[in-house]
C-alpha cells in the first residue's frame, strides 16, 4: 500500500480583492479564529500523516519570510517573557506551530504563466519521485474531517488511479461559480465544466474544488506551454488529460468546504468555522438575536 507523504500548498497570488492588507501580509495568512488560514491547510495535512509539506509563496513579496518566521522562528523572547509572567501555558500553541512536519517555503518560479497550476510546477522537484502527492489550495477550509486523508484513503483503495479530487455537492443557485463535475459511466472523472453559464450546462451538482491528490504524471500535461482559458495554466486542464488516460476517483468529502477566496466568502467561512469548531455559538446567537429586535 503507497504512503502518501508529501504535500504542496499554494499561496501564490497578490490577494487584490483583500487589499489593503494583503500589500504586507500573505492572504492564507489572515487568521480564522486564532490561526491563520495557512495554518489550519498545515493541520489537516499533519492530520493525515502527511511528513513533507512545501508551500508555494508569491514571488517578489514578504511572502517567503513571514512563513519563515511564522513556522520556523522559535519565538524564544517570547516564551521567556511569559515563562517570567507565569504564563508559560500560552506558549503551547506557539510550540504546537514548531512542531509541525517538516515544511519547506519556496516562491513561485516568476517566469511560469498565470494561473493555479504554476504554483505546482514550481514545487515539482519536491514531489516528481513520489508515488502521488497531495494538492490543497489555501483559498479552501474544510470544516470537520479534512479532505487530505479522504484523498488518500481512495488512492490506496484504487492504486491504479491517475488522481483523485475532493467533490462536493452544492446547490444549483452556485454551480456558475465553480468548477463541475461530469463523470463517466464507471463513476470516474470524465471532465469539468468551469463556471457553467445556466444550470442546464451543469453535468452535475459535485463542485470541484482545491483538494487534490495527484500522480507525477501529472507534469507530462502541466507544462508552461499547456495554458488554457484566459491563458492561463489550469490544474484542472491537466486533470481532465490525465482522465482521458485512466481513471481519476471522485471523492466525496466528509467535512465541509468553504472557501475564503473574497472578503464576503472570508466572512462567512470564519462564521462557520465559528459555529462549527469553537465555543463562541451563544455569544454569536445572542448578537444575532439582538439584531432581529
Amino acid at each position: 500500500m503507497p504512503t502518501i507523504k508529501k504535500a504542496i500548498i499554494t499561496d501564490a497570488g497578490f490577494a487584490s480583492r483583500f487589499l489593503p492588507v494583503t500589500k504586507t501580509i500573505p492572504k492564507a495568512m489572515v487568521p480564522i479564529g486564532a490561526k491563520p488560514v495557512m495554518q489550519l491547510c498545515v493541520e489537516e495535512c499533519a492530520e493525515a500523516g502527511i511528513e513533507e509539506i512545501i508551500i508555494v509563496a508569491t514571488p517578489n513579496t514578504k511572502s517567503k519570510a513571514i512563513y519563515e518566521d511564522y513556522f520556523h522562528n522559535p519565538a524564544e523572547n517570547v516564551k521567556a517573557l511569559l515563562d517570567k509572567q507565569g504564563k508559560s501555558d500560552r506558549f503551547e500553541s506557539v510550540q504546537n506551530v514548531l512542531n509541525f512536519p517538516n515544511i519547506i517555503i519556496i516562491e513561485q518560479d516568476p517566469d511560469l504563466p498565470y494561473g493555479n497550476g504554476s504554483p505546482i510546477v514550481s514545487a515539482r522537484q519536491f514531489v516528481e519521485n513520489e508515488d502521488a502527492f497531495v494538492v490543497l489550495y489555501s483559498d479552501d477550509l474544510i470544516l470537520g474531517q479534512g479532505d487530505v486523508k479522504t484523498l488518500i484513503e481512495e488512492y490506496q483503495k484504487h492504486e491504479e488511479a491517475k488522481a483523485v479530487i475532493a467533490a462536493q455537492e452544492m446547490p444549483e443557485e452556485v454551480w456558475n461559480k465553480y468548477g463541475m463535475i461530469a463523470l463517466k459511466e464507471n463513476g470516474t472523472l470524465s471532465h469539468i465544466v468551469e463556471k457553467p453559464k445556466t444550470p442546464d450546462l451543469s453535468p452535475s451538482n459535485l463542485t470541484s474544488y482545491g483538494r487534490y491528490l495527484l500522480t507525477p504524471e501529472v507534469f507530462d500535461y502541466l507544462v508552461p506551454s499547456n495554458t488554457g482559458l484566459d491563458g492561463e495554466l489550469w490544474t484542472v486542464d491537466a486533470i481532465t488529460k490525465l482522465a482521458e488516460h485512466g481513471d481519476v476517483i471522485v471523492a466525496h468529502s466528509r467535512g465541509k468546504w468553504v472557501t475564503t477566496g473574497d472578503p464576503k466568502n472570508y466572512f462567512m467561512a470564519y462564521l462557520e468555522y465559528a459555529l462549527s469548531e469553537t465555543d463562541y455559538v451563544d455569544g454569536i446567537r445572542d448578537i444575532i438575536d439582538s439584531r432581529r429586535k
